[in-house]
């Protein structure tokens, strides 16, 4: 494969910036180093780079468990009218939704654009959490917010992953025995983790089986809890990691990251999002312009042997350009150089074998497939499939 010096300029591409305005993570003592480096999501410093080399941290996560501090950020929505709310906001059906379970779900622009993805937790009756990625989604609550009775707060909650085959285990050690495999995916519930209780998910943005830790803000003692996480962690070894291997594995398995990979720009359909949204609702905010869009998708995978794919580099049609790299990595499992690329158009892009060129002038061949790369069924995730050595 060809390095380029840009591959990893996310990360050393730096500048100093202050901290003031930016919300730090209360783990950031319990494993941060002077090599670490920053990003701003969600208005949360997090980190994008610990210094650790993220193919030793995937195969950790691919064969037994990761632990990884995340910025995304819930958003609590709560009051007697939180159901019509909700279903408003968001173009995924709600009512249906369980307490104890969560659902993905999508907010759309009035002109059918991608506002914002995330999870929508059902806490009780007439409370709900929605966990948002990047993004002024409590400015967006509030802009539509008329009329409704409803209550818009922020629970101060920070979120932790623990990814990978072993992490029921972990996890049940870490719940005395109250969590373990019989707990659904996309199920939640509050449960006791060293004396503290916290809100466990059944979820994930690795496409691997695992677990989501909500904190409850002032209540919760983060450094106690992360103590408790890793000695409940160590025998089956379990590892911090950085951003990096959950990059890798979240392009293999088809996540999009908001604004990154879509934007308001795109409609659902076009990134490929139609099996979430439900145009037979009465109504929610973007379905008059969704009605008669072009449904066909513009986003697709790339894999290049030769050379890993970074933001904004160009895909070609013989010497035509067609589409652009939205994310990309080297995937250690397909061993090939993994990519999302968005097309300016739609067509039957899968199966092609286009042009790859980089910013520093070079092409190479690469070959278009439907996401994700494998595992479309997310038997993985599910638990339903261990096979992974």
């Amino acid at each position: 494969m060809t390095e380029r010096k840009s591959v990893r300029a996310g990360s050393t591409n730096t500048v100093v910036i202050s901290a003031r305005r930016f919300e730090q993570s209360p783990y950031r003592d319990c494993y941060g180093n002077r090599n670490m480096v920053h990003g701003v999501y969600a208005g949360r410093l997090f980190p994008m780079n610990t210094g650790d080399d993220p193919a030793e941290k995937y195969w950790v996560l691919r064969r037994k468990a990761a632990l990884y501090d995340v910025p995304e950020r819930p958003v609590e929505i709560s009051g007697p009218d939180v159901v019509a709310f909700v279903e408003r906001i968001f173009a995924r059906t709600v009512s249906t939704l369980k307490e104890g379970r969560g659902r993905y779900a999508i907010a759309c622009t009035p002109q059918g654009g991608v506002f914002m993805d995330g999870l929508l937790f059902r806490l009780g009756r007439d409370r709900f959490w929605y966990v948002q990625p990047d993004g002024a989604l409590e400015t967006w609550l509030v802009a539509h917010s008329g009329g409704f009775d409803i209550t818009i707060s922020d629970p101060k909650s920070r979120a932790l992953q623990i990814q990978g085959p072993a992490s029921p285990a972990v996890m049940r050690d870490a719940s005395n025995g109250a969590i373990n495999e019989t707990m659904g995916y996309f199920h939640a519930g509050f449960f006791d983790l060293g004396g503290q209780e916290l809100y466990v998910s059944r979820t994930g943005w690795t496409g691997e089986l695992g677990y989501e830790v909500y904190s409850q803000g002032d209540k919760t003692d983060h450094h106690r809890l992360w103590d408790h996480l890793m000695a409940a962690g160590e025998p089956h070894g379990m590892e911090v990691s950085g951003g990096g291997s959950m990059e890798i594995r979240r392009l293999e398995a088809g996540i999009l990251d908001n604004i990154t990979d879509m934007d308001m720009s795109m409609t659902p359909f076009q990134a490929g999002l139609a099996r979430f949204i439900d145009m037979d609702k009465d109504d929610f905010i973007g379905r008059e312009a969704l009605m008669d869009v072009d449904r066909r998708t513009l986003l697709y995978g790339l894999k290049c042997k030769h050379a890993k794919p970074i933001m904004n580099d160009t895909v070609f049609k013989a010497d035509q350009p067609v589409g652009r790299v939205t994310a990309g990595a080297w995937s250690p499992y397909l061993d090939t150089a993994i990519g999302y690329v968005r097309f300016s158009a739609p067509g039957d892009w899968a199966g092609q074998g286009l042009s790859l060129q980089s910013c520093d002038g070079e092409t190479h061949e690469c070959e278009i497939v439907s996401l994700p790369f494998y595992d479309p069924e997310k038997k993985i995730a599910r638990g339903l499939d261990k096979t992974f050595p």
